[in-house]
């Protein structure tokens, strides 16, 4: 008893430590990334007019990140799990810093393209390199927790960055230049910043943790072996047979569908406030457009801790992106109401957000450390063409008609695919299989 007693006390110390030490620093990253992915969104209230950029050049210039981010997702993400989290993701944030400074002396559209293109391709890897670094630390029980308040950066990014882009766009005119290219220069900056940090603050692994004792490292290490024998025993994929597997594809397919909705709504989410009343300022839009993503964030953290709680991932993944095409259709819906829109949008951005925890919980379930760094990238890069394709197609479809309606109807459509992809999903891939393995462990 008094043994059993002193190793819940080591896990107890060395999870809260790990938490303590690893979530915030990656979600400061994640935020600085998700600032200048996204932040084209908030210089778009200026930019377009400065540059003569229409609603579907805008939807291009906002998508085109992700075709360089596409190509260059895999093999990013293999580079990490051979040379290490620690010096390769230093390198990304380093490298999309100076490119997304440098956005900010673009002339033309085509400039803005090119850079835009660049920045997918200087970011690519990041964030499934995240999802593999966690697996790094955390036991899969644990995981939709961690990924869920990782992933609340997407949120806090928001809710940092509209009303300091809003601020910069109203009072910066640095030197002669737009405010709106201050904005990319000031939030790009970051990122070279936080790049060098990283060679100091991420340790590669527990082993290397000089913030861990060595009972809390054998822990740990004894832990995730643990596990990754359990996956190998269940189930032993090849890195080659890890591109033709369906369940990655389908979790491929499935995130697509979520983040065409989700980056159609995040790109254009400034333009549809500000479209809301004419008496709105930019700080203001950046003020009301923090709303959806406070609820977002909170969002992320409720359900991702559910699941956990209950080991169950399938209804957990799938309930949140239908809640979010419900609200969707109804913002098409309410046009003439400001405060039924935000109330609407706020309660749409609550559902998707949800559903990041318990979505990246479930191909580490049965893939290995090494098919997990090929797996998640696949996953990521494949989902996230749908941030090429929910932009262009509220921007094409805004051009064509003069209203994001039913552009709004489209994103709608593509959430409820979302869900019934996730209901598609065989429920011993989903459950029983994650409840298993953690019983196996205690």
């Amino acid at each position: 008893m008094a043994n059993a007693t002193a190793v819940d006390e080591v896990a107890a110390s060395a999870t809260r430590k790990v938490r303590n030490h690893i979530i915030p620093w990656i979600i400061i990253l994640y935020i600085v990334a998700f600032l200048d992915r996204t932040n084209t969104s908030y210089a778009a209230l200026t930019m377009n007019k400065a540059l003569a950029i229409s609603s579907e050049a805008f939807g291009l210039v906002s998508g085109i990140f992700f075709i360089g981010y596409f190509l260059f997702e895999v093999p990013s993400n293999m580079i990490l799990h051979r040379v290490g989290a620690r010096v390769w993701i230093a390198r990304i944030l380093v490298t999309w810093g100076i490119v997304a400074m440098l956005t900010g002396a673009v002339e033309n559209v085509t400039h803005l393209y090119i850079l835009r293109f660049l920045l997918g391709v200087a970011e690519a890897g990041f964030f499934p390199g995240m999802i593999l670094y966690i697996t790094y630390w955390f036991r899969t029980r644990d995981q939709a927790k961690a990924v869920g308040l990782f992933m609340t950066a997407l949120a806090l990014s928001n809710i940092i960055g509209a009303p300091i882009s809003g601020v910069i766009l109203d009072h910066v005119n640095w030197l002669g230049w737009g405010s709106w290219r201050w904005l990319y220069i000031l939030e790009g900056l970051p990122a070279v910043v936080c790049g060098v940090l990283t060679l100091f603050l991420l340790p590669d692994r527990p082993s290397r943790a000089k913030w861990l004792t060595q009972e809390e490292k054998d822990w740990l290490n004894g832990e995730l072996e643990k596990e990754r024998e359990a996956k190998m025993n269940r189930e032993k994929l090849t890195v080659g047979q890890v591109f033709t597997n369906g369940r990655v594809w389908l979790f491929a397919a499935v995130y697509f569908c979520l983040t065409t909705g989700f980056y159609g709504i995040n790109f254009w989410l400034p333009q549809i406030v500000k479209a809301l009343s004419t008496q709105f300022s930019n700080t203001t839009v950046g003020l009301l457009t923090m709303i959806p993503y406070i609820a977002g964030a909170i969002g992320m953290i409720a359900n991702g801790r559910h699941s956990d709680q209950t080991l169950e991932r399938r209804w957990h993944t799938a309930i949140p992106p239908l809640i979010g095409a419900v609200t969707l259709v109804l913002v098409g819906l309410a046009t003439n109401s400001p405060t039924a829109s935000i109330i609407l949008l706020t309660i749409g951005v609550f559902g998707i957000y949800s559903f990041y925890g318990p979505f990246w919980a479930l191909p580490n379930l049965f893939l290995t450390e090494a098919t997990a760094a090929v797996g998640i990238a696949i996953v990521n890069s494949v989902g996230n063409l749908g941030g090429f394709v929910g932009p262009y197609i509220l921007g094409y479809v805004k051009q064509a008609t003069g209203s994001t309606q039913i552009g709004l109807y489209v994103m709608a459509a593509f959430l409820v695919l979302c869900t019934l992809l996730v209901l598609s999903l065989r429920k011993e891939h989903a459950v029983s299989t994650h409840l298993e393995a953690a019983q196996n462990l205690h």
